[in-house]
């Protein structure tokens, strides 16, 4: 027996149906009524209500998990529990979100009397379009599968798997419609490793004060191995007479320089500098430093303020500092 091939099998099979899923999208123009409903709920501050039993429980609790890490307020609801006190939390203009693969599932048929004297609007997730909770939803998401993974056609694989990616796509969708942007995704991720990257910004963790190494165009080399040096830094800024950016001297600069002209130490830095160099805005997020040392393959960033003057540099090797990285 062939595990590998086995795996593969489960995961082509999967993959099939994900890809019917994608071609049926926006077929029938229910996708993008539930975008707007839950989109317009949001915007009264009402809230998203998610239901799902058995698996279809699990993936109702990752995909209010997903809202509410995206600002889009969003309470489970367990089917069980919902008759016997817990339908207080269901306001009026709330959109209930319901998962049920059958359509038929009893916990969530029971419920839906009484969601519908609540006045609320009803997104029903299913492989069937002529269950009872087809019938009785305001918006009908079809998540049908032709095959499961499963080799006994029996354990729910393919079919949860469509439930959850289009959890994903609504999810998704719905953060790109309301404009949500890092800085907000930030909010509600202040401990996290996401959100310490998307809180600091550039002027957090660059160097400035006696870290910062300067020197002028006219200044030796050796003086600015000495700067550099006593900053413990790998590189010098190069600046004129009233603070403005001319260049950047690298370590990497003085050996190229010195691999062809070993007496370079008495000579002007700015034969040797780099001119025009890279450089990032102290008041942008520090994860923007990670994208272009990636990009342009550089170990150092000039950091300047809303006029260009340069007001710090970002090295490599400070970015150990970051707990994100």
């Amino acid at each position: 027996m062939n595990y590998s091939e086995l795996a593969r099998r489960v995961i082509e099979i999967e993959m099939a149906e994900l890809n019917r899923l994608g071609a049926r999208i926006g077929e029938s123009g229910s996708f993008e009524q539930a975008v707007d409903l839950l989109r317009d709920a949001l915007l009264v501050t009402r809230k998203i209500v998610v239901c799902g039993v058995g698996k279809n429980g699990s993936i109702a609790r990752k995909f209010a998990a997903t809202l509410n890490s995206t600002g889009a307020t969003s309470v489970i609801l367990n089917a069980q529990d919902a008759l016997h006190g817990d339908l207080g939390m269901v306001d009026e203009g709330d959109v209930v979100v319901l998962m049920s693969y059958s359509g038929g599932t009893r916990e969530l048929v029971d419920l839906l009397p009484h969601l519908r004297r609540l006045n609320v609007k009803i997104i029903g997730i299913t492989g069937n379009a002529q269950s009872v909770l087809a019938q009785h939803a305001d918006v009908v998401l079809d998540v049908q599968v032709e095959r499961e993974a499963c080799p006994l056609g029996l354990a729910p694989t393919s079919s949860t798997t469509t439930m959850l990616v289009l959890c994903d796509a609504l999810a998704m969708v719905l953060l790109e419609v309301r404009g949500f942007q890092a800085d907000d995704f930030a909010k509600y991720h202040p401990n996290g490793a996401i959100g310490r990257a998307l809180l600091t910004r550039v002027s957090d963790v660059m160097r400035s004060g006696d870290a910062l190494a300067l020197v002028g165009p006219g200044d030796t080399v050796g003086l600015a191995l000495e700067v550099i040096t006593k900053a413990r830094a790998g590189a010098a800024v190069v600046v004129d007479e009233v603070g403005r950016l001319v260049g950047i001297f690298t370590h990497g600069d003085f050996v190229r320089a010195f691999q062809m002209e070993p007496m370079i130490a008495g000579k002007a830095v700015e034969a040797y500098m780099t001119r025009q160099p890279l450089t990032i805005r102290e008041d942008r997020l520090a994860t923007e430093v990670l994208a272009l040392l990636e990009q342009r393959r550089v170990d150092e960033l000039v950091v300047v303020n809303e006029v260009g003057v340069p007001v710090g540099l970002v090295d490599t090797q400070d970015l150990t500092r970051l707990k994100w990285v």
